[in-house]
């Protein structure tokens, strides 16, 4: 991941939102979410609930995929491990037992 695309998914991100929408996606991983469960939870419209979407979509965190008449979103973890990889990268200058915190907490779940 590049300085430009970790920008575009944080963006994306920093709308409560969006960030909501894509924290519920990642929590129903692998399945997904259809769209309208998800403007449910939004409590938004859906023409508005779709722009957020868009923007998610763009930044390469959500992927859709149509399932009979439904659109099933779901996040892309890869790009989220991408983010967080990047966000981490070199760490508490080379004294890794400073992270290992950090990533217990990421792996305990």
């Amino acid at each position: 991941m590049n300085t430009d695309t970790a920008l575009a998914a944080l963006a994306a991100l920093s709308h409560p939102t969006r960030l909501e929408a894509f924290r519920l996606l990642v929590q129903h991983e692998p399945a997904g979410l259809s769209t309208g469960q998800l403007v449910d939870a939004s409590g938004l419209t859906q023409s508005t609930f779709s722009t957020h979407l868009a923007v998610l979509a763009k930044a390469g965190l959500v992927k859709s995929e149509k399932q009979g008449r439904q659109q099933i979103q779901r996040a892309d973890i890869d790009t989220l491990r991408d983010l967080m990889l990047f966000l981490a990268k070199d760490c508490c200058q080379g004294r890794p037992e400073l992270c290992e915190p950090l990533l217990a907490e990421l792996t305990c779940c």
